[in-house]
């Protein structure tokens, strides 16, 4: 990175940035497929949809609580569009469900503790987690043609947001430290700790989602979304995946590197 991280140069790059790659669409005008009887049996029994929803709502809760509390007036609106992109992505959930008459339930938001930015640190470093298993689970269900191509182009606008957000994310977490005096072992520690914290959360979303559809998933659907499964090539899919969605960022915007480098140390583990 040739900008130094914290300046005032590198808050323009990652706010305008951001800014700029904004793109204008309402789900409810996507082109949405028709979906056969065996294509609409594969997507209402994947068991998480419930959880997604909620989680994509609540995320756009926490962006637009945390917003007005930030003094920068750029970061503030690069950090609202944030939060139209996230509401949004409740409503594509949302559109796809009414549409396809998937088995989902409206939740209500719990209260966000009054420290609202450690609340959106801890929402960050979840959708930097979710995002980096999801480009590996997105390839797999892609290959294996588990839904039709037409819809995996709608969910590909959701990966390449999430994408942008988790660059933003980053960018604006080191600028953050930097301007707090934060040296490389803390940020380190900070950044293991809140990625510990956003694991516990995916694994309590994964035990909820198994125990409420989870046998009849896997009865009726896992065979084919899971067909050729190995371990090592989902997280070599999650590796190659992230690095080619973060080659369309700019060189000078900082990405994720805790997660990248776990895994490509997982890697080499296996081939040993």
């Amino acid at each position: 990175m040739r900008i130094k991280a914290g300046s005032d140069a590198h808050k323009r790059l990652f706010c305008e940035q951001f800014i700029a790659t904004h793109e204008h669409f309402e789900p409810e005008t996507l082109p949405w497929p028709e979906l056969g009887e065996g294509d609409l049996a594969r997507l209402r029994s994947i068991p998480f949809w419930q959880e997604v929803w909620h989680t994509e709502r609540r995320a756009g809760a926490i962006v637009d609580a945390f917003a007005p509390t930030l003094a920068d007036p750029l970061v503030r609106q690069a950090v609202e569009l944030q939060g139209v992109e996230e509401s949004r992505h409740a409503r594509l959930i949302r559109v796809m469900i009414d549409r396809y008459g998937i088995d989902a339930v409206e939740q209500p938001i719990e209260k966000f503790p009054s420290d609202l930015e450690t609340a959106f640190i801890d929402f960050g470093f979840g959708e930097c987690l979710d995002a980096f298993l999801g480009f590996g689970a997105f390839k797999s269900a892609r290959q294996s043609q588990f839904l039709p191509e037409s819809l995996f182009e709608i969910f590909d606008l959701l990966m390449f947001e999430e994408t942008r957000h988790i660059v933003f994310f980053i960018n604006y977490m080191a600028w953050r430290e930097h301007r707090r005096g934060l040296g490389n072992l803390r940020r380190s520690l900070k950044s293991a700790r809140f990625y510990g914290r956003a694991a516990g959360r995916l694994l309590g979303m994964v035990r909820r989602g198994r125990d409420e559809h989870g046998r009849d998933f896997a009865v009726t659907q896992a065979s084919v979304f899971l067909d050729g499964f190995a371990f090592p090539k989902f997280v070599e899919d999650c590796y190659r995946e992230n690095a080619r969605r973060m080659a369309e960022f700019d060189p000078d915007l900082m990405q994720p590197r805790l997660l990248p480098a776990v895994a490509g140390l997982a890697l080499r583990g296996l081939r040993l």
